[in-house]
């Protein structure tokens, strides 16, 4: 089983990630993790990718592709696979859809978790970090008993700069541009399940969990 994961950044897709993965024993790969993981340990893939990040450009997709097409072939993805974070863009869906086949698999199922941007906005920006212990909290989800002071060591709450309204919506635009583009993409060859994402965490895991279960 090949599932890809869709959802703008606020959505929950990193917590219904990990409980996808370990309800339904499926590997997890994200791009970022095997990228780091080929130019560590030095695979003639991770040497090219790396010749591309030492000069500060993003690395090629069509190299993505094979480092990623090279992870699914690994003994852990056999019993299946969750994709987060690939495909980013209708290009890279592309050439994805031209790799798999080489290898045998297909894609069973994308998997969109779908948030009104006004709750997206809410949940972003409501973040606070200690700058003491690191300790998360939300102004709306997880209050401190204190306004702007930490329940676990009393230190000073603050808000990220990637967490401040302009930055949110700045995230929310490129999510708009490159990669929302992909649910008519995938709408199209009839393998999407868009699930509402406004719902408590619990919810849309049960949902994710009745489309993975009729494949």
């Amino acid at each position: 089983m090949l599932i890809i994961l869709l959802g703008p950044p606020g959505a929950g897709k990193g917590t219904q990630a990990e409980r996808i993965v370990q309800e339904h024993q499926l590997a997890y790969v994200s791009t970022g993790d095997i990228l780091r993981n080929a130019v560590k340990e030095q695979t003639n893939l991770g040497r090219k990718a790396k010749q591309y990040m030492d000069q500060g450009q993003l690395v090629p997709d069509e190299l993505v592709v094979e480092i990623v097409k090279d992870r699914l072939t690994d003994p852990d993805c056999a019993e299946g696979a969750l994709l987060d974070g690939f495909p980013r863009t209708v290009t890279q869906a592309d050439f994805l859809e031209q790799a798999l086949p080489g290898i045998g698999i297909n894609i069973d199922r994308v998997v969109s978790i779908e948030v009104k941007e006004e709750e997206l906005i809410e949940r972003l920006t409501g973040r606070r970090v200690c700058s003491e212990c690191g300790a998360s909290f939300h102004l709306k989800f997880k209050p401190p008993k204190v306004r702007n002071v930490c329940d676990v060591c009393g230190g000073d709450l603050y808000q990220r700069d990637d967490d401040t309204f302009e930055t949110v919506k700045e995230r929310l635009e490129v999510y708009k541009k490159q990669t929302e583009p992909l649910i008519a993409y995938y709408e199209k060859k009839g393998i999407l399940s868009p699930v509402d994402g406004n719902q408590d965490i619990d919810a849309v895991f049960n949902q994710i969990n009745k489309i993975l279960e009729k494949i």
